[in-house]
């Protein structure tokens, strides 16, 4: 009787260099880029409750606001030859808090749930998170002021066309839709940036409100004629004066006209990002 020896099992693979192989997944490895970082921030934006809340309130205030002055306004006939698209600025006062309040939502509130360790555990570059944060929010933002402030500007337009309104030019229409919202997403990505520095949603909102609403309401009380230059550079560099200069409708004759604001506010929002840029990495996450 023949005996048969066990199968002895399948030694190990062993690499050229002495050292056994390692599991090698069916998965691809891809390297990661900014691609991955848009398409990350865009699924935390979109699924987020407060991102729908806040830019829902903020389409209320601005078309509600708009059409309810463009009706006033048209009931007691008081325009001769005026611009209707002046009336569109009232909306966006309010309607500009509810785009910072998101800016600063987008960073701070990472900090403050501890969802940023997440973020910059799946993406150890901290520039591209912060570049990509920036990029997906001045989007979302710049897209729902346009298509906003647009259908007020239309609304207004047929409403007050009756009652002596002039027709707008190319040109107002342009500073009234694509100007103003420019303007008002780079302030939504200052205020982002300035949660990133801040860390703190109630601290970065409240610095947001004070550099908005400070400067205007200190100048109205100046009265001393020594500090008259200093008023008169606080009512025409406030944020809401510079709003005002995208529909004619500011506090003086001087100060910035045009798109000078614009460039302004974009000189202030890369400042800004320089200062979140260096200081998220030099801090501890």
């Amino acid at each position: 009787m023949s005996t048969q020896k066990p199968p002895t099992p399948e030694a190990p693979a062993v690499a050229p260099g002495g050292s056994h192989s390692g599991y090698s997944s069916p998965i691809p490895v891809t390297r990661t880029h900014l691609g991955h970082a848009l398409a990350s921030e865009w699924t935390k934006m979109k699924s987020v409750r407060s991102t729908v809340w806040t830019l829902g309130v903020f389409v209320l205030l601005v078309v509600g606001i708009g059409v309810l002055a463009a009706v006033a306004v048209g009931g007691a006939g008081e325009l001769s030859g005026q611009n209707p698209l002046t009336f569109g600025f009232f909306g966006l006062l309010l309607g500009m808090m509810c785009v910072m309040t998101l800016g600063v939502l987008t960073t701070a509130s990472e900090y403050g749930t501890g969802m940023i360790r997440t973020t910059m555990t799946a993406c150890p570059s901290r520039g591209r998170v912060l570049a990509a944060k920036s990029i997906v929010f001045f989007v979302v933002a710049f897209v729902v002021t346009l298509a906003t402030v647009s259908f007020v500007a239309l609304l207004q337009t047929s409403i007050l066309k009756g009652h002596g309104a002039r027709t707008p030019s190319g040109g107002e229409w342009l500073k009234a839709t694509v100007g103003i919202s420019l303007y008002i997403a780079l302030l939504g990505l200052l205020s982002l940036l300035v949660g990133s520095m801040i860390r703190h949603s109630a601290g970065a909102i409240t610095i947001m409100i004070g550099a908005v609403l400070a400067p205007l309401v200190t100048a109205l009380f100046m009265n001393a004629n020594s500090l008259e230059k200093v008023q008169q550079a606080l009512l025409e560099y406030s944020i809401p004066s510079q709003m005002g200069v995208f529909y004619d409708n500011t506090l003086s004759h001087s100060g910035p006209s045009g798109w000078e604001p614009l460039w302004i506010m974009l000189g202030v929002t890369a400042a800004a990002f320089a200062g979140a840029y260096a200081l998220l990495e030099s801090r501890d996450v």
